[in-house]
């Protein structure tokens, strides 16, 4: 009776804790990205105190990308081979140093070289932490899980931006980097005391697996094709929250908060809603259909096209401000069932190599639009080039939809393979 007892409360504290986890690296996810999205509140001072054209402007979030686009499926790899806490935790602290040192760039090449650094230490995170929020959380609340984990994207980047454009304005543009470097130490001190390891024994067999999770992966057609998606999804995502501040900063002569607000807020509070609304839908819809998570990922970017298309034909704030609004919306509701979708096709012990993976290959893409981006506004306005993006939306919409099949025989396979452990 009383071992009974022991095992009973044991369970009990295990699931408290998975949701405890969910919150601490809640707050790592934030910290993540109100690191990197700080840029793009503070853009308008950047360009005029080292003298940039808009394609330079790109650049400099481009750097980051591109560099946290090839490290994130090594990255990927070690958290299905190691520690994922000490990845998680390691990377927290590198990039919270190169963040706070970043102000002391003396030029436009320094500046590049840091924030390449910068991704540098962020690619370590959504690897690890996706998927050890999936060791602790089963199908029955992955989705809820992972969609709680997401707002904190949407929070860190919103918050993240408005936070530095305020510093901005009232000090300059070094006080946010200051300011979100040290609250990455005292985060990472706390979370050394009160963060588990997983308790799964598949990390431990993809260590001695080695290199087996890339196999794994790359041999997966239905992991391919959301690798295309996410590069579609997240080039657009990308580009519209880079340029959407400096767009209302050049083209109404807002000021930088307001910019911000208007550019940065309402994407990423439109967001913040519709990835808790998704993670709870998919998870309801999942127990009538195993494709729900695919069709809400079709459903959401689909909706996300229609309401950012019109965006480079308004010309008030309000209108601008809900097209924003809505895109985000649907976006996030993309968001918020992407990850689950992924650990639905690939087995626990290649996850974090797949969601590595396909970061890598989003952030390609989200690294080549700033660029593409500026440059496209040279000719045809900042505007209408973000209107344009909107047709990848539509070509990630279609990859969804004709690849039906190749999802259910991954969904097979990952039954058999978990029905022979």
């Amino acid at each position: 009776m009383a071992s009974a007892t022991a095992l009973r409360g044991e369970a009990v504290g295990r699931g408290r804790y998975k949701w405890s986890l969910v919150l601490m690296l809640w707050l790592v996810s934030f910290l993540n990205y109100a690191d990197r999205n700080a840029i793009t509140a503070v853009m308008p001072q950047l360009r005029q105190d080292f003298a940039l054209d808009n394609v330079q402007l790109g650049l400099l979030s481009s750097a980051f990308l591109w560099v946290y686009a090839i490290a994130a499926s090594f990255a990927g790899y070690l958290g299905d081979r190691f520690s994922r806490r000490l990845v998680i935790l390691g990377g927290l602290v590198v990039w919270s140093l190169v963040t706070f040192v970043t102000p002391l760039a003396g030029g436009f090449g320094a500046f590049i070289v840091l924030r390449a650094l910068t991704g540098l230490g962020e690619a370590s995170y959504y690897p690890s932490g996706t998927a050890l929020i999936s060791d602790y959380h089963g199908p029955d609340t992955r989705s809820r899980a992972l969609a709680i984990h997401q707002t904190a994207v949407f929070a860190g980047g919103g918050l993240g931006t408005l936070g530095a454009a305020w510093l901005a304005e009232r000090y300059d543009w070094h006080a946010a980097y200051y300011t979100y470097g040290a609250l990455g130490f005292v985060l990472a001190a706390v979370l050394w005391f009160t963060m588990r390891e997983s308790p799964r024994a598949a990390q431990r067999e993809a260590a001695a697996q080695g290199g087996a999770s890339y196999r794994i992966v790359l041999t997966q057609p239905a992991a391919l094709m959301l690798y295309g998606v996410f590069f579609c999804a997240t080039f657009v995502s990308t580009g519209v929250t880079v340029w959407a501040p400096t767009f209302f900063r050049d083209v109404l002569q807002f000021s930088l908060t307001q910019a911000s607000f208007y550019g940065a807020l309402t994407i990423n509070l439109a967001g913040f809603v519709a990835v808790l609304c998704s993670g709870a839908v998919a998870d309801w819809a999942i127990r009538r259909t195993r494709m729900a998570r695919f069709y809400v990922l079709a459903g959401g970017l689909f909706l996300a096209a229609i309401c950012l298309a019109p965006f480079g034909f308004l010309a008030t704030a309000l209108p601008l401000a809900i097209c924003l609004l809505l895109a985000g919306f649907f976006k996030g509701i993309f968001d918020g069932s992407i990850y689950a979708a992924m650990h639905d096709i690939v087995p626990p012990e290649a996850r974090a190599t797949a969601v590595g993976l396909m970061t890598t290959l989003g952030f390609i893409g989200a690294g080549i639009a700033p660029v593409a981006i500026g440059w496209l506004s040279e000719s045809i306005g900042l505007g209408l080039a973000l209107s344009l993006t909107a047709a990848l939306y539509v070509v990630a919409v279609l990859l969804l939809l004709v690849s039906r099949g190749l999802v259910t025989r991954a969904m097979d396979a990952v039954a058999r393979d978990a029905a022979s452990h």
